[in-house]
């Protein structure tokens, strides 16, 4: 917690008087007012973080069993484990992937921060995950065939995603990819040891599993044209990425053979080519690719004495590929990463560079690359950088402060854009392409777009995006208007649906003028869905009902400087079945009822009680007899997830 930062658990100051208390709002007369408590579902702030908008509370829910899972035909209850796989990938289905690699910004969200720490969403998923892999769950079954197909070009975490969404649809999918195998950049632009393939292989192969069929080696514009695709299919996805890095724009950078592109690094390692790199690796930018390229460096080192064909950027570059058999002759690698701003404000997450320091990388701010230097062979011996001033706020070069770096490899991890040979016509000059808030392609109506291709981002990103396509897409081939888009464009919870499921569905509305609708079967009473318009805020919780508990945090391979040559394991190792209930119970359940009491237990005048146990569900837990209710507010005061408001009446 921030130590400047002291948390009360008071909601009232010593001292304060009605102005304080603002009661004109509140319009209380003595201790009563005309309001009356109404149980209110908002969006949390963890959900309106996460770029997928996972239903993270509802899963989390489940994991430390507020939320009960449904009864299955057999009689028996389902397993928690396995209904926290279907809630967690109704909007994401690689948990096991996010669980590792995703920098959860879900958790920089977290209202819990406002206590001491955020709750390990990551850990919880990671679990989640891994135990739908080791069980062989399944993704929810694909919905009934609409006679519709879409086309999805490229093979990444967006159009897997697009495919998912839109066979639960009914529509046929076909995804074309011009590599040998589908991942996109989870395969070829992050380490494997980051994204284990047998995870990363089991978690593609349950989205096809549902019926997509799949053409790889198949470049789209080079192999079949884009117009030929439109007339073939009702609808066409673009998810190709952004798999071509951008090159170092300084004097020299050019001419040297071995600057090469982070990205082009990273995908000749993970496919096998690449197995040692040099002596002196320089890494240049600050975001996690560049933290990637470092540590594969590291963990790659070099060889001594081999042939020149051997060099890394041969390899990257595609005119040969690495004998398996030398790397038992490789030793280490010094390698340093440059940052044109200071170390602090680098875009990297935290983990990755306190990792990558640990493991013997060398990281220095406040350098800008002026030019790349040249042996008498052509190839670059060093990096010219400048030391940068930036108190001003701005960058501003310190005079006469250029200095030489050695190198025999430099890297440059700067930006990225897509490979658009052959669709020339989609690109907005920049290497990438425009989309709409639907993630429509703005010059045709029929062809849609995701993912890193619009702006590299997370993959988390691409997630959320291609499911707001894949929506689109629906509504377009039902030839449907794609409407406004919510301003909380998430994964909502739905208690209509949630009642459904667990037998409580309200009777069927007879669409009858009628009296007495405030006990009526047919209607949900006491509850008001502001979900797709609101995120809760961390002050209307009561966060003095939550006791400092530590958060969880998984536990570490240890890789030193000395351990990490040759190190291709997981780092980070995902937590028991024990260990993630104990941490989503940290998780307050902002914007939902979590079942605790506190409304029952503090009403003066009882007038807040449980609903039967026969009838009760998740958002129905507790209701109001508006006959004994005096407004006191006591029940709002005392909810510590927000749930409670009061209005009715107004």
């Amino acid at each position: 917690m921030d130590g400047d930062k002291a948390h009360t658990f008071r909601r009232y100051e010593d001292g304060a008087d009605h102005d304080d208390w603002d009661l004109e709002e509140k319009i209380f007369q003595q201790d009563t007012s005309y309001k009356c408590p109404t149980y209110i579902h908002r969006t949390p702030p963890c959900q309106g973080s996460c770029p997928a908008g996972e239903d993270i509370r509802g899963w989390l829910n489940i994991v430390r069993g507020i939320e009960q899972p449904p009864v299955l035909e057999s009689g028996e209850q389902m397993d928690w484990k396995d209904y926290a796989f279907l809630r967690s990938t109704d909007a994401n289905p690689f948990p096991a992937i996010m669980g590792r690699v995703c920098p959860a910004p879900c958790q920089d969200g977290c209202n819990r921060n406002e206590v001491e720490q955020n709750v390990g969403i990551n850990a919880v998923e990671h679990f989640i995950g891994d135990h739908a892999l080791e069980t062989g769950l399944k993704l929810r079954a694909p919905g009934a065939d609409t006679g519709k197909s879409v086309a999805l070009i490229g093979g990444g975490i967006a159009s897997l995603t697009a495919a998912y969404q839109l066979r639960r649809k009914g529509h046929a999918c076909t995804i074309f990819e011009a590599h040998d195998k589908l991942g996109g950049m989870m395969r070829y632009g992050i380490p494997g040891y980051r994204t284990p393939r047998d995870v990363l292989d089991g978690e593609i192969q349950r989205v096809l599993d549902m019926g997509v069929e799949v053409k790889t080696g198949v470049k789209i514009g080079v192999d079949i044209s884009l117009e030929q695709i439109e007339k073939d299919y009702d609808a066409v996805f673009v998810g190709i990425g952004a798999q071509s890095g951008t090159p170092i724009p300084i004097p020299g950078a050019g001419e040297a053979a071995n600057c090469i592109t982070g990205v082009a690094f990273l995908e000749a390692f993970n496919d096998g080519r690449l197995q040692h790199g040099s002596q002196k690796v320089l890494v240049i930018g600050g975001g996690d690719t560049a933290m990637d390229v470092a540590a594969v460096a590291r963990r790659l080192g070099h060889i001594t004495h081999s042939h020149e064909q051997d060099r890394p950027e041969y390899v990257v570059l595609g005119h040969t590929a690495h004998d398996v058999a030398t790397v038992a002759k490789r030793d280490g690698a010094d390698v340093k990463v440059i940052y044109r701003r200071p170390v602090e404000k680098m875009p990297a997450t935290e983990m990755e560079v306190k990792h990558v320091r640990e493991e013997g990388v060398e990281i220095h701010g406040s350098l800008v690359p002026v030019e790349v230097m040249l042996g008498e062979d052509g190839r670059a011996r060093a990096l010219k950088v400048a030391k940068a001033d930036w108190s001003s706020g701005k960058m501003e070069i310190i005079e006469n402060s250029e200095h030489e770096i050695e190198a025999d490899l430099i890297v440059a991890a700067i930006g990225q854009a897509g490979d658009l040979k052959g669709l020339e016509e989609l690109d907005n000059g920049r290497g990438l392409v425009n989309a709409t808030g639907h993630f429509q392609w703005p010059d045709r109506e029929n062809i849609f777009v995701a993912g890193d291709i619009v702006k590299p981002h997370l993959l988390t990103t691409a997630v959320g995006q291609a499911s707001i396509a894949a929506e689109a897409i629906d509504h377009y081939l039902k030839h449907e208007s794609l409407g406004k888009l919510p301003k909380v464009n998430v994964h909502h919870f739905n208690l209509l649906e949630k009642l459904k499921e667990s037998g409580h569905a309200p009777a069927e509305y007879q669409h009858v003028q009628t009296d007495g609708t405030d006990s009526a079967n047919w209607a949900v009473h006491n509850y008001e869905d502001r979900s797709y318009n609101q995120i809760v805020p961390a002050d209307e919780l009561f966060l003095g009902h939550w006791k400092h508990e530590a958060r969880f945090d998984r536990k570490e391979v240890e890789i030193g400087p000395d351990s990490v040559l040759g190190h291709f394991g997981e780092r980070i190792l995902g937590p028991n079945a024990e260990e993630a209930r104990e941490e989503a119970d940290r998780c307050m359940s902002c914007g939902m009822c979590f079942e605790c009491d506190n409304c029952v237990i503090y009403c003066p005048q009882d007038a807040v009680f449980r609903v039967k146990k026969s009838d009760r569900t998740t958002g129905r837990y507790v209701d109001t007899d508006y006959g004994k209710c005096i407004g006191c507010h006591i029940c709002a005061d005392v909810c510590p997830s927000g749930y409670i408001k009061m209005g009715l009446g107004e």
